[in-house]
């Protein structure tokens, strides 16, 4: 049972043991379609994690191991409740194979929370960059970003905080500390750990097998230098018309507007290397879009926001826009006398797009994202199965930019639909109120809080984008103190750091956070909540439907 309102369902180890130590402790729900399997340790987590990589549960989708829980995904709320109950019944007595491999990384330590560093162990300046370089680290999971490993030391001299408020930005190749852990920044991210330096050695590298430097089980020796390094490069996404520009035809991007990217259904399945699934955010919309032009429904097509892109057809295409309504304007190729002639095209219904046309989105009327699909797809070059651009990653095409010719594909698979589609209500001026489940970690928060989460009106802010919604509002005060080690999560969740303010995590969100979910949305309004736009409201309802939280004394977990 989960409760909704009152005390959230405290999830807590019973007996003591051997038995015990080599059991899943308890599990939790994250959403509808994951939970969260908490463990006594190291030995015990990389167990499971082997366990489940090695004899997959069924209906299982991912896993993610980190500092104390592995995260499972599983692809509907049936299998999450299912797993949930088979998890406590595992043994979890395999040994853990480590390979060992020692990588040295070159770092000025330079960081801005050096000082602050030193003050809150006590070591000062000098005694930080000692303690840090003087021991040997282990990468023992891989998270937050491809790259991104989190390094146990040899002693907790260097036990921090993280920042009461992340940043928006971390250089890449910054080297930072939190809790127990350190780590390097693979690329330019949001993050709130504690920068203590800087490298420019290159963390994830797609063309280097394996793509992480320093990948789970290896050590690491971090070694000062003085030298001014550059910051580590950043990864550069693969330039989207990379396939295109060898076909004499396609679209044409006349004008990007705000931001327009591939994107298809994600790349789910990676966690363990530290990349999230991405994809549309408003995947129902990519689908309706596709069905209209007879593609696949996971073909690649555009998603751009707020209007202003602006496409121009190379041959004759068959496209159809769907998502945000927006009027849709097509500007003709000039006759002989140099003469041109507008028309205007429905969303939600297929149309043609003639060698020289341009198609025009408007903004909005309601909603923040449209999606044009073109027939056969766009034909961008897959980065781990899929050709989705990740923004927090940096995998995948690039942003569209004006010039560029984006190639169509082979994922038609039906005829054109005939006849236009029903498109949902999209947010407006009011308020968009989505349902949640409570969170993993919803026991962080006492009612009053539980009970201001759900009472208010939250703004979208604009530092809000496809990793993550920044919402603004009461601030909720946490019950509990201290800090909570990194573990997996899902889009949908709602994190709320130290100062109160929740973030909603969408596709590109980072795989692991340590920040307490207080809820998560249900996945099927998640395409809802894609469509608020900046400065919309949203207000959160409690629902009903989640997986199962088990502990060893759950009835359900002998089933």
């Amino acid at each position: 049972m989960i409760e909704t309102a009152g005390e959230p369902l405290k999830v807590q180890a019973t007996g003591a043991g051997e038995t015990a130590a080599h059991k899943v402790r308890s599990v939790r729900a994250v959403g509808t379609r994951a939970v969260l399997a908490e463990l006594s340790g190291t030995q015990d987590v990389l167990a499971l994690q082997a366990l489940l990589l090695e004899k997959p549960l069924p209906g299982q989708q991912d896993v993610l191991a980190a500092a104390e829980t592995v995260l499972v995904k599983a692809e509907s709320p049936a299998s999450a409740r299912r797993i949930a109950a088979r998890l406590m019944q595992l043994d979890l007595t395999a040994p853990v194979q480590r390979d060992g491999e020692l990588v040295v990384i070159d770092t000025v330590y330079d960081g801005e929370d050096l000082a602050e560093v030193g003050r809150l162990t006590g070591l000062g300046t000098d005694g930080v960059i000692a303690a840090h370089s003087g021991q040997i680290w282990t990468v023992a999971f891989a998270g937050f970003a491809p790259g991104f490993g989190y390094m146990i030391g040899e002693n907790q001299q260097l036990e921090v905080p993280r920042r009461s408020s992340p940043r928006t930005a971390v250089p890449a190749g910054s080297v930072a500390l939190a809790g127990n852990y350190s780590a390097v920044y693979p690329r330019r991210s949001p993050g709130g750990w504690q920068l203590i330096g800087r490298t420019n050695a290159k963390m994830w590298d797609l063309d280097r097998e394996p793509p992480a430097l320093a990948a789970p089980g290896h050590r690491v020796q971090f070694r000062p230098v003085r030298d001014a390094l550059a910051l580590a490069a950043e990864p550069v996404a693969e330039p989207a018309a990379a396939v295109a520009e060898a076909s004499a035809d396609g679209l044409r991007i006349v004008s990007p507007g705000l931001q327009s990217l591939i994107q298809d259904l994600g790349r789910d399945g990676h966690s363990g290397l530290g990349v999230s699934a991405a994809g549309a955010l408003d995947r129902a919309s990519l689908r309706r879009a596709n069905r209209l032009v007879g593609n696949a429904p996971g073909a690649a097509g555009i998603e751009t926001v707020a209007g202003g892109l602006k496409v121009q057809a190379v041959g004759d295409r068959v496209l159809a826009v769907a998502g945000a309504p927006s009027e849709l304007s097509i500007a003709s190729a000039p006759d002989e006398a140099g003469d041109t002639w507008q028309r205007t095209v429905p969303v939600a219904t297929p149309f043609a797009l003639l060698d020289g046309e341009t198609l025009s989105i408007g903004a909005p009327e309601s909603g923040f994202r449209s999606y044009l699909a073109v027939r056969g797809g766009v034909n961008a070059a897959p980065v781990l199965g899929s050709r989705s651009t990740d923004t927090m990653s940096g995998i995948g095409p690039a942003p569209l930019a004006a010039g560029q010719l984006l190639g169509t594909g082979g994922e038609a698979e039906s005829g054109v639909v005939g006849n236009p589609e029903l498109q949902p209500d999209y947010p407006g001026a009011g308020v968009t109120v989505l349902d949640v489940v409570p969170g993993p970690r919803a026991d962080w928060f006492d009612q009053a809080a539980l009970d201001s989460f759900a009472a208010q009106d939250w703004a979208v802010l604009p530092q809000s984008n496809r990793v993550g919604m920044r919402l603004d509002g009461t601030p909720l005060q946490r019950s509990r103190q201290g800090e909570l080690p990194s573990e997996g999560t899902v889009a949908g969740a709602l994190q709320v750091p130290p100062e109160g303010l929740p973030v909603l995590f969408l596709a590109d969100h980072p795989i692991t956070g340590g920040y307490p979910v207080i809820a998560v949305v249900v996945d099927s309004q998640l395409d809802l909540a894609a469509q608020v736009p900046i400065g919309g409201k949203i207000r959160f309802r409690w629902a009903e439907s989640a997986p199962a939280e088990h502990t060893p004394n759950n009835e359900e977990a002998s089933n």
